[in-house]
């Protein structure tokens, strides 16, 4: 698909700039995890995890796939990308970006979508 938006053009080109923000994507790529396993494996520091993880969200590029209860009984978030790859091209005046969605959430989104009228 090509994206349209020029705020999520910007966003991806931002995100492929940032090596711990490629790191974030790469980690939540093909699993959800959680905060925690995603510092742990990226080596990123909290505070900066938790303000680019916020990032991403906000701008759309990973969800909250899904919501556990941990063994002492808080809530955690899992968290997933939505887009699997890009292919970025600069055209006079246009950058073109074209992505591919990740399958596995595209696929919990609209169940979860059609899950809403039941």
């Amino acid at each position: 698909m090509i994206i349209k938006s020029e705020r999520l053009k910007r966003a991806i080109l931002a995100a492929l700039a940032d090596t711990e923000l490629q790191k974030i994507l790469d980690a939540v790529m093909y699993q959800s995890k959680s905060v925690n396993q995603i510092i742990r494996e990226t080596n990123v520091s909290h505070t900066t995890a938790y303000r680019k993880m916020r990032w991403l969200v906000e701008e759309k590029l990973l969800i909250v796939d899904k919501i556990e209860i941990t063994e002492d009984g808080k809530k955690s978030s899992l968290f997933r990308t939505v887009l699997k790859s890009f292919n970025v091209r600069y055209e006079y005046n246009n950058v073109v970006i074209e992505a591919e969605q990740n399958v596995n959430t595209l696929r919990k989104i609209t169940e979860k979508f059609f899950s809403l009228d039941e």
